[in-house]
């Protein structure tokens, strides 16, 4: 639980970290370089520890799902903010745990929420609702499609999470599993950042090149510790933590950026530990 919410800190500063370097270099782009650059640290660190890069482990299909999945939902997350709000955004991204939830009951037959779990769930929702606000309906509709692209986004994690626990994935190191999805996310997005027609126009600042340092040198890497509490814990209860990224985002907003914070975000913040609480009360 403490390594889960250590993750979630890390990827909400992520969020600021994409806005500081947005100026010099585009979103798709951005995504592009830190995971073309995380895949060459994931396989010096596998040569350097002798993990085989093949194998006959029957992870091949599950490996290429799991890996088109995650380029396809960073390349619905960065194109759909073009169209809808980051608030919204938000919020239908972080539909993902319950699609985890949903789908395990299919797919995992021994990780199924009770009542009190998925009350649990709804109460974390809940919160991230009152700290982002509730979505009024979309009136133009490029927003409807931004927004069904994040929907789109979230069903692509929560699938690659299912895809990783209920296959081979969860039987060989994570590295191998975070290296099949950095290496099919690298031509995914960048393909994406050249039809959209991104480019970068002159030299990145320090402070750019800072922020591309943190997403392939702490984000990308932290994916290593996400799979492997992926294959040994519960598939739904980690997928619920995940309602602190968020938060985390909007206080690292705060604390980097001088964003303002909701009256509401304290309450929301209990709302979110009151419903983690729930989900992992011992049964």
């Amino acid at each position: 639980m403490a390594l889960t919410v250590l993750l979630c800190l890390l990827w909400g500063f992520n969020q600021v970290a994409i806005k500081l370097a947005i100026a010099d270099v585009p979103p798709l782009t951005q995504c592009a370089i830190r995971t073309a650059l995380g895949t060459l640290i994931v396989l010096g660190w596998m040569r350097l520890r002798g993990l085989p890069l093949v194998a006959h482990d029957g992870t091949l299909v599950p490996g290429l799902i799991a890996g088109l999945l995650f380029g396809l939902e960073f390349l619905l997350i960065y194109r759909g903010l073009l169209y809808t709000t980051a608030s919204r955004a938000v919020l239908f991204i972080y539909l993902a745990p319950f699609f985890v939830v949903i789908g395990a009951r299919f797919v995992l037959p021994g990780d199924r929420f009770n009542a009190m779990q998925w009350a649990g769930l709804i109460l974390s929702f809940a919160g991230m609702v009152l700290a982002f606000g509730a979505p009024a309906p979309a009136v133009d509709p490029r927003q409807l499609l931004g927004d069904l692209m994040m929907v789109a986004a979230a069903a692509a994690w929560a699938a690659t999470t299912l895809v990783i626990k209920a296959s081979a994935l969860a039987r060989v190191s994570p590295e191998k599993t975070l290296l099949y999805q950095l290496a099919l996310c690298v031509p995914i997005v960048g393909l994406g950042a050249l039809g959209f027609g991104e480019r970068i126009t002159g030299a990145p600042s320090v402070l750019a090149l800072g922020s591309l340092g943190y997403q392939t040198l702490v984000v990308s890497v932290t994916f290593i510790a996400w799979f492997a509490l992926v294959q040994r814990f519960s598939a739904s209860r980690l997928s619920a933590f995940t309602f602190l990224t968020p938060l985390f985002g909007v206080m690292a907003g705060h604390l980097v950026l001088s964003e303002p914070l909701t009256p509401g975000f304290s309450l929301a913040v209990l709302l979110v530990a009151a419903g983690l609480i729930l989900v992992n009360r011992p049964r």
